[in-house]
């Protein structure tokens, strides 16, 4: 019995480590593609040929034109870098934001830990995407302001991850060894602490890609995130909606993107999450 269980953990463990590998390939070559994609387009994304405006799909362009006979497979790769770039920046300053103010708040307790975590209550007591549609509509828009607006409301599921883990870990033994060794505060938190909280909050922040992608999306498609003629999926497809009874390719092609890199992430941030299961690799 205890060899099929053996022999059964060994196959989720090589499934897991499979997915790691083809997801984590996907998402890098999406990531490589959108920092190069200056250089992949086959044709000027912004150059106009009214011409052909509103060209189906064809050979010579394969996801069609747009209303202003601009290529849309040129307009979806380069869209790809506002759309993913702003993502991955949106995600890293939670991130790092929400994590600081957790230690912050789980290391030092007392006012501290109270004043802030009565900030993340208020900001957790909105609904998400409504409190950034009125911090962005109160900035004026951009794609900036966008970014700061779902930051201004993502921190504190972050914080309180950190802080959960600070306080679970800073009264250990070993914790209680550092602080007698005479290390200092820092050098504590940023050696000893950090390493050990940063497996959760990783896998966090790995799952809200996909998220944070759609709520920019969401934004920009509200006219609060990118503007036109700015390439980027969100704004392309607000801008095309009223074409998507007789040139439904104009709108469906950035909404392909998005879907397709939403599906990416999501599936790599599942896989991780899985990954870091001391179960799926054999711990009890």
């Amino acid at each position: 019995m205890n060899n099929v269980t053996v022999r059964i953990q060994k196959k989720y463990r090589d499934s897991v480590r499979m997915r790691l590998f083809v997801f984590g390939t996907l998402a890098g070559l999406l990531v490589i593609a959108s920092a190069f994609s200056r250089y992949l387009t086959p044709y000027d994304p912004y150059l106009q040929d009214l011409s052909i405006a509103k060209a189906a799909p064809s050979a010579l362009h394969l996801l069609g034109t747009d209303r202003y006979g601009r290529d849309m497979l040129s307009r979806v790769i380069a869209g790809s870098r506002a759309s993913v770039f702003s993502t991955l920046l949106l995600v890293a300053v939670i991130t790092v934001t929400g994590t600081a103010v957790g230690i912050l708040c789980g290391w030092r307790g007392g006012f501290t830990d109270t004043f802030f975590m009565r900030i993340s209550d208020i900001f957790l007591a909105f609904p998400g995407l409504v409190f950034a549609l009125a911090v962005a509509g109160s900035f004026g828009g951009g794609l900036h302001n966008a970014i700061v607006a779902l930051a201004a409301i993502s921190w504190p599921k972050y914080a309180r991850i950190a802080r959960s883990q600070t306080l679970a870990r800073k009264e250990t033994v070993w914790m209680r060894a550092v602080k007698l060794s005479g290390s200092g505060t820092f050098r504590i938190i940023l050696k000893h602490l950090l390493p050990n909280i940063m497996g959760p909050v990783l896998v966090t922040s790995m799952l809200d890609i996909g998220t944070m992608m759609m709520e920019l999306a969401a934004l920009s498609f509200l006219g609060l995130g990118a503007k036109p003629p700015v390439p980027e999926w969100g704004s392309m497809m607000s801008d095309t909606r009223s074409l998507m009874t007789i040139s439904p390719w104009i709108t469906f092609s950035p909404g392909i993107a998005i879907f397709l890199s939403v599906m990416i992430f999501n599936l790599l941030g599942d896989t991780i999450r899985d990954y870091a299961d001391p179960k799926s690799r054999g711990g009890n």
